[in-house]
């Protein structure tokens, strides 16, 4: 049942794919068209928005499939990460025999599942492990009903919709497709955070504001002040040629090079270091409060230094770097701060805290790191920082102006092929199916970006957790999307209830937060305005 189910979906996805390919070479304004394959049906029409920029919108439906409400009982175990107490959807035969008998004894009748490992590239094949469930209802309300009734029993069960996972096809899918051809756009796209590292804005009003044809949400981002400066990157992103923030490991990003020119998808990583004569400290960070890393993934870190999605590190001792484009206030608190002019210069040296002033760089240091300010960055010291940037095949990425970077993870597509390192980059663990289940292998919305043999962008949003609505893609799924779509790269960014699309400045997605369109980080957007030359 579930691999039949899993090919299905897939199928479904890619027969309606169909339908989507052909019109992007249409020309005129706008078209519609409807094709149905069996039980599954698809509605798209075409906008061309400027030459070289159209965007496809599509409902895709099933009517073979029909999700229902159940009742999940979930494992009790340990993160591996942290030691804390966790739940786990899925779990080993021996737990699940043992669950289902329980349950019996005090009157339940439950079924036991099977779930299979996705197609990623670096986990395990075949039978991830068991998952018990009891009934299936018509609504929420009689699900969690029997939820509380199972947790009153010794238990601990939640309600969810099963529309949401890939044992059964999704019956909606709300989709939206732009495709940026760069040899006929004569415009920009560019990544930005507006201006302003520290902030959050919604992708619409920064399309807006820009007069963008198109936009959508990028990178991953701050969302919590218990976390760093909210609104700053968790992973490495560049605006016109300026690293704003480092790489947390090596994960995937989209390079845009020279305004729009040229795109490429690859795993970077980011080394930086400050320098006073013979003497060199590691910058671990750009634009974020030393000492905290979100999503981990920089040497050193408690309790990994490997990236881990959603997940905070903290350490000792930390070199970070501020930029002009930091328009926050400075974190305080212990330890050592220097403002360098626009040559490297040490014009001042003191306690952490004030603003960057313009033109300048402030470096940060707490611990081991404020020391050596300390004993190094003194007043006239020329202390200069230099940026390297690399993909995984050592190739130095070298920003100019132009050049930007958004970052995310995972990979999806790599030499037109499925290639979803998940586990590398820290989304799930396969030790621990407590960690990045759900993020992962469970149909959410998604803002994914891609790049076809033509050289041409792919920018996709599917909406998603909107139950009898659109319900979202796995990573699987939205790998095999894009792989349909023609992409021989491609990669998954920030999404849930960040993932948004604007068209002419308006939102054209439904986001999946209740209080609608979510503040972000930062954005990219295909502007009209010519590339420089």
């Amino acid at each position: 049942m579930n691999e039949n189910g899993t090919r299905r979906t897939t199928v479904g996805i890619a027969t309606a794919v169909l339908a989507v390919l052909a019109p992007f070479v249409v020309s005129g304004p706008a078209s519609a068209q409807t094709e149905s394959h069996g039980p599954v049906s698809s509605e798209w029409t075409t906008q061309t928005v400027a030459p070289g920029v159209q965007v496809r919108t599509g409902t895709i439906r099933n009517a073979a499939s029909v999700p229902t409400w159940t009742v999940t009982v979930q494992e009790s175990t340990t993160s591996r990460l942290t030691g804390a107490a966790a739940w786990a959807e899925v779990g080993p035969r021996s737990w699940a025999d043992e669950t289902a008998a329980r349950l019996k004894a005090v009157g339940f009748q439950p079924r036991t599942e099977t779930v299979r490992w996705p197609r990623y590239a670096d986990t395990p094949y075949g039978t991830m492990g068991l998952r018990i469930r009891v009934g299936s209802y018509a609504d929420k309300a009689a699900a969690q009903a029997v939820a509380t009734s199972v947790n009153a029993a010794g238990f601990h069960a939640v309600a969810e919709w099963t529309g949401y996972e890939p044992e059964q096809p999704a019956d909606v899918e709300n989709i939206h497709v732009a495709v940026i051809d760069p040899r006929t756009f004569s415009g920009t796209v560019a990544g930005t955070h507006d201006g302003n590292v520290a902030q959050r804005e919604t992708t619409s009003s920064v399309a807006g504001k820009l007069g963008s044809l198109v936009g959508v949400n990028a990178g991953f981002f701050v969302t919590s002040n218990s976390d760093g400066v909210q609104g700053t990157q968790s992973g490495i992103a560049a605006y016109d040629g300026q690293l704003e923030s480092m790489a947390v490991g090596s994960r995937a990003a989209l390079i845009v090079e020279d305004g729009g020119r040229r795109f490429r998808v690859a795993d970077l990583t980011s080394t930086v270091t400050a320098r006073a004569g013979a003497s060199r400290y590691a910058v671990e960070g750009i634009n974020r409060v030393p000492g905290t890393v979100r999503d981990c993934g920089r040497p050193g870190l408690t309790p990994s230094s490997l990236p881990w999605q959603d997940v905070t590190c903290h350490t000792n001792d930390d070199l970070v770097q501020f930029t002009p484009a930091f328009g926050a206030n400075l974190p305080t608190g212990a330890g050592t701060q220097v403002v360098l002019d626009a040559t490297g210069r040490v014009v001042s040296t003191g306690a952490r805290g004030g603003r960057v002033p313009a033109g300048d760089t402030v470096l940060q240091g707490i611990g081991t790191a404020a020391d050596w300010l300390t004993t190094h960055a003194t007043l006239g010291q020329r202390v200069p920082v230099t940026e390297v940037v690399r993909d995984t095949e050592g190739r130095r990425v070298r920003l100019g102006q132009g050049d930007s970077i958004v970052s995310a993870a995972p990979t999806l597509v790599e030499d037109g092929r499925l290639s979803i390192d998940a586990a590398t980059e820290g989304t799930l663990d396969p030790k621990d199916l407590s960690f990045g289940y759900a993020w992962s292998n469970i149909r959410q919305p998604r803002t994914m970006a891609g790049i076809d043999a033509r050289g041409r962008l792919l920018l996709v949003t599917v909406d998603g957790r909107l139950t009898g609505g659109s319900e979202g893609f796995t990573l699987q799924e939205g790998a095999e999307f894009m792989r349909s779509l023609g992409a021989v790269e491609a990669l998954n960014l920030d999404g849930g209830g960040s993932t948004a699309m604007a068209v002419n400045g308006k939102l054209v997605n439904a986001p999946s937060d209740a209080t609608g369109e979510r503040a972000v980080g930062d954005t990219l957007q295909v502007l009209a305005q010519p590339r420089s030359h």
